[in-house]
């Protein structure tokens, strides 16, 4: 593998914690992704199931794991499957995981060849009365392709009608949602990284350059350091392109006078950063400009303020939305009569600030977690207000990534330049 991997004593950690919640003479059974093609005979660059990783630390294809607590033979109990190398493979794709690597990685003792799967599990599910099978209940998946877990539930029910299934998704969303310190190590590292390539990028925008050399620009950054990649497509927009929230043509050319708003972070070992920065193209902001950014920048103070353990998530965004509204008053972007009149299902903060300020963060970039539940200590948060005046062909959005603390957040991006004048002094050094 190309980076340094997690300590495997993580995964250990992992698969104990989800054991803890298991039903008496359960098993489990979680599988790799698949490969995915494209046209003709090609296939895009595999991405592990997060799930499978989380609980194995097993960054390859026809893997599966199976967890049965309660197995009679202490053997049984954590058996990893990963695939065989042939000369086949180990020339046209070079070689698999051996068993004894398997066993570094993921700290299971137990580890055996997919091809030898079927039998195994056949064996072992006759002793259990509970089956736990994984499945994607992101609540923004939109599941268009059938996964390898999909194949084996209908395959595993067809199978063994007479067992109790379980739905793994809420538990895996329940440990998730808290980070383990070697986790936060990780997502630190990504962050890392993509500090690295934000002050790159400082030195080299100026106008002409285009959108897509800024993203080549990262992507050099990024793969130098051991990254895959990007965590996410970049959203690299200048102009009036700062106001589409998902822009990811990056193709315009960047102009005197604009200001270039990049969505962009790093990937590290599976764990993701995710950065919003904003910045004038030129090197430095008009007096409108810096006016809506330290608007911007007010909210993001005041927003890592109240993202403490206790608060729910609506809670959170409904004072996170007032506090824009004063700023969105003071820029005169609406009448303050007006606000106070205002519908609340169609709050006039929506015109310039349409969408939410946090989302999750760890092995999805929207990481896992269950609805509604109250903020807790060791979350991993993104805040990333922004304020987008389309009539003004001017976008602004600043994004850092945060540990919650009771006491204080940790700011896991603290060293990435946000102040306005330090962006101008970094540009113009």
């Amino acid at each position: 593998m190309r980076y340094d991997p997690a300590d495997s004593q993580l995964f250990v950690r992992n698969r104990e914690r989800l054991i803890s919640e298991l039903k008496p003479n359960s098993i489990a059974v979680l599988h790799s992704n698949d490969v995915m093609p494209t046209n003709a005979d090609a296939t895009m660059a595999f991405k592990q199931n997060t799930d499978f990783y989380y609980l194995t630390g097993v960054d390859q294809e026809e893997s599966i794991l199976v967890l049965f607590p309660n197995a009679k033979n202490a053997k049984d109990r954590e058996i990893l499957f990963v695939r065989e190398t042939n000369e086949h493979i180990a020339i046209w794709e070079g070689a698999k995981l051996s068993q004894e690597q398997a066993t570094e990685i993921s700290g299971i003792q137990n580890v055996q060849w997919t091809e030898n799967f079927d039998t195994i599990l056949h064996r072992l599910i006759q002793q259990s009365e509970h089956v736990y099978l994984n499945t994607n209940e992101h609540l923004r998946a939109a599941i268009s392709v059938e996964t390898r877990d999909a194949r084996f539930i209908k395959k595993c029910q067809d199978h063994y009608p007479l067992h109790k299934y379980e739905r793994l998704a809420p538990l895996m969303h329940r440990l998730r949602m808290t980070k383990d310190p070697e986790e936060i190590k990780m997502i630190q590292k990504a962050c890392d990284i993509t500090e690295d390539g934000f002050r790159r990028i400082l030195q080299f925008v100026k106008p002409g350059v285009g959108e897509w050399e800024v993203e080549a620009e990262y992507m050099h950054e990024f793969l130098r350091q051991k990254s895959r990649g990007f965590a996410y497509s970049p959203i690299i927009g200048s102009g009036k392109n700062a106001c589409v929230l998902h822009y990811l043509e990056n193709k315009d050319t960047c102009q005197d006078g604009e200001l270039l708003l990049m969505d962009v972070a790093a990937e590290y070992g599976n764990w993701n950063a995710d950065m919003t920065r904003t910045i004038p193209v030129n090197g430095r902001f008009t007096d409108r400009q810096r006016a809506v950014y330290n608007s911007v920048l007010n909210v993001f103070r005041k927003a890592n303020e109240i993202l403490r353990p206790g608060i729910l998530p609506t809670a959170y965004q409904k004072q996170v939305m007032g506090f824009m509204e004063e700023e969105l008053i003071n820029l005169e972007l609406i009448d303050a009569a007006e606000a106070a009149e205002q519908d609340d299902s169609k709050p006039l903060v929506k015109r310039y600030f349409m969408h939410g300020t946090s989302h999750h963060l760890g092995l999805d970039v929207h990481d896992v977690c269950p609805p509604e539940e109250p903020i807790v200590e060791g979350m991993v948060f993104t805040i990333e207000p922004g304020i987008y005046i389309r009539e003004e062909n001017l976008g602004i959005r600043l994004e850092n990534d945060v540990v919650v603390q009771k006491d204080g957040n940790f700011d896991l991006m603290a060293n990435i330049p946000i102040e306005a004048d330090e962006i101008e002094a970094l540009m113009n050094a």
